[in-house]
This record gives C-alpha cells, structure tokens and sequence, in this order.
C-alpha cells in the first residue's frame, strides 16, 4: 500500500494562508482583520440605517420622537407631580440633556447586544471577524446620535440657554462614551449569542439603571433629601451614565448647579477605556464559538 502524505493538507494550507475552522485566531491578527474591514463597517452600518428608514414613514426622525416623548413624560411626572421643575433651574434643557444623552448609550448597548444573535445566517455562512458586526451597530448608533444632537442643540437654546464655545466639550463627551458603550456592548453581544435570556433581561437593567443616572434629577439633591449616606452619593455620581450626563450639562448649560468636579473627566477617560479594552478581549475569546449550536 502507497503511505499516504498527511504533511501535504498542512504544506498547502499553510502556502494559500488557510487555518483550520474552530480555532482561536491570534488577538493581534484578530485586530488587523478587523481594521482591513473598517470600511465594510462604515459601509454596513449605512446600509442598515438606510434600511430602517425605508421600513418607516418618519425614518430617522424617530430617533428623535423617541427620546422627545420619553422626555414629555418624564417632566410630567418628576417636573410637574414631583416638582422638579421648581428645583432644578432650565429644568427642561437640563432633563433633554440628560434624556438625550442617556439615550445614546442604551440604544447603542441594546443594538449591540442583537447584534450576533440577530445575524447568525451571516455569521453561519460567512468567515469574517465577528466584531465587525456589534462594531457596526455602534457606528451605526453614533450616526443616528449625531442627528439628535442638532435637535437637542436646538432645543437646549429655545429653553433659554445661549450657545458658548464650551458647548464644543460635548464632542470629548460623546467619543468618550461611545468607547464606553462600544465596550459594554460587545460584552453583551457574546452573553446574548449564548444566553439568549439575556436579552429579555437587558431592557429591564437598562431601565433601572437610568433611573439611578440622575437623568430626571440631581443626584446630590436627591440623596440629601432622603439622607443618605455620602458614599451612596459617591457610588451614584461615579457611575458612567452619570458622568457623561453630567459633563454633557456642563457643556450645554450654563447653571452653576451643574457643574462636576473636574475629576468627573478622568472617570470619564476610566470608564471609556477600561470597558472598551475588557469587552472586546471578553468578546474576541469566543470569537471561535459565534454561530455554533
């Protein structure tokens, strides 16, 4: 019998650049790829929106009616019934802000967290790196962000506020939180691709989690209304939605009760890069797993 070559597959694989189905790509390689694909997820993520819009009649106006009638309701009942509005000076720019902002990040977490789970025919048949697809979505939420926040300059004005050249700050502000949303997004994505339960659950934790934001109010104020211990305070105010909030007030309004230590930035530049760096390596060590089961 004629012994059979088992060195020639390996030889012709290794010439064409071909590695074997399942295995864990290098991250260093892992990132390249992804960076070759940037302009597939610029691309992708345009695609996407345009497919929403024309799935619509208002389109992309919806990215702002949402957060307006979140908004209506929330001064109805924390401006109006609780007050608020008596409290907090330019109260209605100030909750736009905060709703606005908030927005961002829970839409951009949400969108992220579908996005392997809600696309398994194309990672089934396509070999790419699966990050390009939560990376699209964020991409994808950022574009839609930048419309909103036109609007929400708008109306931030019309409640008395008169622009400044500190109004540029927002631009750091929403970069910074984008990185972080992109982090918590990708973590999410590969929980969801496995525990498909968590995406029942995500919704309720990111509601729960505005609610501790300070998005309708001031934190400080509140705790110290109800006597709370400092380090609640603390927790409260370092948590990220609340940091970005806050500096995004900081740079729309011009009211002394908005104004955060500076510290609040380097919370923010913590909160943007640990995230980002932990979610995609937590993402990338399933990379061999996507689309599996």
């Amino acid at each position: 019998m004629t012994a059979i070559d088992r060195s020639a597959p390996a030889a012709m694989a290794a010439e064409f650049g071909l590695t074997p189905i399942g295995r864990q790509p290098a991250l260093k390689a892992y990132m390249q790829a992804l960076w070759e694909r940037r302009f597939f997820i610029w691309t992708f993520a345009r695609s996407r929106i345009a497919a929403e819009n024309a799935e619509s009649r208002l389109g992309q106006l919806w990215q702002v009616l949402n957060p307006l009638l979140n908004a209506g309701v929330y001064y109805l009942v924390f401006g109006v019934i609780l007050g608020q509005s008596k409290k907090i000076e330019h109260y209605i720019a100030f909750l736009l802000t905060g709703v606005f902002i908030f927005a961002f990040s829970s839409r951009t977490i949400m969108a992220g967290s579908r996005s392997i789970s809600g696309n398994l025919g194309l990672v089934r048949a396509l070999h790419f790196p699966r990050a390009v697809l939560p990376f699209a979505n964020v991409i994808e939420e950022l574009v839609k962000t930048g419309t909103s926040l036109i609007v929400l300059a708008v109306l931030v004005v019309l409640t008395g506020e008169a622009p400044t050249a500190q109004w540029l700050l927002l631009i750091p502000v929403i970069l910074l939180q984008l990185m972080f949303s992109a982090g918590i997004a990708l973590v999410f994505a590969r929980l969801t691709a496995e525990i498909r339960d968590v995406a029942q659950f995500l919704p309720f934790a990111l509601r729960i989690w505005m609610y501790l934001s300070g998005v309708m109010y001031l934190i400080s104020d509140f705790v110290k209304h109800h006597d709370g211990h400092p380090i609640i305070t603390i927790l409260l105010e370092a948590n990220p939605a609340a940091v970005y909030i806050q500096l995004a007030r900081d740079a729309l309004l011009n009211t002394a009760q908005t104004n955060t230590p500076v510290w609040n930035w380097y919370l923010a530049i913590a909160w943007a890069i640990v995230p980002l760096i932990g979610g995609f390596i937590f993402f990338w060590r399933a990379e061999s797993r996507y689309g599996r089961g």
